[in-house]
C-alpha cells in the first residue's frame, strides 16, 4: 500500500551538537557521539497533512519507527536512534507535534497510518518493527492491531494499561499553549509529565527543540487539539496481528500489580522487558539500558527470522 508522498528536506542542523557548547564539560562521550549523528531530515506527506521525519543508517535496509508520546516530538529520539541504526531508523513527528502540520482532527488511527507513512518515506526495507513511548505505546498498538501484517513487530514503552496517557489528561486540562515572552522563560518552564529526573544535557537539547517563537512570544510546538481521551490500552492489546513487546519501567506508569494482566493481555510468548531505576520517560533518565534493550530485542527478533 502507497502510504505518504515524500520531499527531501534540505535543513540546516536542527541538533544541540551544533550549538550546545555552553552545556557544559560533564556531558558523556556516548551523548556527543550521538548528536554527532546528525539525522538526515525528510518531509512526506500523509492523508493530506505535512509529517516531519528524522532518519539514521543506510536507507533500503531493515529498520524501524520510533515514536514519540504526547506534547513530545522526534528529538526525544536523537540520542537513542543512532545507537539503533545497523539499518535503517526513522523518527517522525506525529502530526500536532514537533515540525508537522497542524490537522482539524486527530485519532490513532490518523497517526498509525502517519507511522507507516514514515518507514514508506523514510526508505526502510520491509515491514518495519515500530516502537512507541507512553502515548506513542497506543499507536504503535494501533498499527499491529490495524496494520499487523504490515508491520514486522510492535513494542511499547512504558504505557499505561488503564489509564489515558498522562502527558494528554494534562493538556486537556490545560487547554491551549501559554505565552512567554523570550526563549529564556520557555526554556526554564520545560518539565516532563510526569515528573521525574533529568539528565541536564538531554533536557536541554530536549527543550531547545519543543519551542518556537510566534508574533514575538514563545509557544510550545505542539497543538492543544491533539489531545482527546483515548480507548484504553487493555482492549487494544488482544487485537494485535504481529509479534510484540513490552516494555516496563521500575518507576513508571505500570505497577506491578498489573503486570500478570499484561501477560493476560499479550500471551506467553509475548516477552516483558524490566527497566531498573527508570521513570516513566526511559529516553531521559536510563536512555543506555533503553538503547541495551531494544538492541537485544531486535537481534533476536533478527535471529528469528532466519530460515531454518
Amino acid at each position: 500500500m502507497r502510504w505518504a508522498r515524500t520531499r527531501l528536506r534540505r535543513a540546516g542542523c536542527r541538533t544541540a551538537a551544533c550549538h550546545h557548547a555552553g552545556v557544559g564539560e560533564n556531558v558523556p562521550r556516548w551523548f556527543r557521539t550521538a548528536l554527532a549523528a546528525e539525522p538526515e531530515h525528510l518531509d512526506t506527506e500523509v492523508d493530506g497533512a505535512r509529517v516531519h521525519l528524522r532518519c539514521w543508517g543506510p536507507p533500503d535496509t531493515p529498520g524501524l519507527v520510533l515514536v514519540h508520546g504526547g506534547a513530545a516530538h522526534s528529538a526525544w529520539w536523537d540520542h537513542i536512534g543512532p545507537f539503533l541504526a545497523a539499518g535503517r531508523v526513522v523518527a517522525l513527528d506525529l502530526s500536532g507535534h514537533g515540525d508537522s502540520d497542524r490537522r482539524p482532527a486527530y485519532d490513532l488511527e490518523i497517526w498509525a497510518r502517519e507511522v507507516l507513512g514514515a518507514a514508506e518515506a523514510g526508505r526502510i526495507a520491509g515491514p518495519p518493527l515500530v516502537i512507541g513511548h507512553s502515548m506513542g505505546g497506543w499507536i504503535a498498538a494501533t498499527v499491529g492491531a490495524r496494520y499487523g501484517h504490515e508491520a514486522g513487530g510492535v513494542v511499547i514503552v512504558d504505557s499505561p494499561l488503564d489509564s489515558q496517557p498522562p502527558e494528554e489528561a494534562r493538556m486537556r486540562r490545560d487547554r491551549g499553549l501559554r505565552r512567554y515572552p523570550d526563549r529564556a522563560a520557555i526554556l526554564d518552564r520545560f518539565v516532563t509529565i510526569p515528573p521525574q529526573e533529568v539528565e541536564p544535557y538531554i533536557h536541554r537539547h530536549i527543550a531547545e527543540q519543543s519551542v518556537r517563537e510566534t508574533d514575538g512570544a514563545w509557544t510550545w510546538k505542539f497543538d492543544p487539539a491533539a489531545f482527546a481521551e483515548r480507548v484504553l490500552l487493555r482492549e487494544v492489546l488482544p487485537a494485535i496481528k504481529c509479534r510484540a513487546a513490552f516494555f516496563r519501567s521500575e518507576f513508571g506508569l505500570l505497577p506491578p500489580s498489573k503486570v500478570d494482566d499484561l501477560a493476560a493481555l499479550l500471551g506467553p510468548r509475548v516477552p516483558m522487558v524490566e527497566l531498573p531505576d527508570a521513570g516513566h520517560h526511559p529516553m531521559l533518565d536510563q536512555p543506555l539500558a533503553l538503547v541495551t534493550a531494544l538492541r537485544m530485542l531486535i537481534r533476536q527478533w533478527a535471529v528469528d527470522d532466519l530460515p531454518d
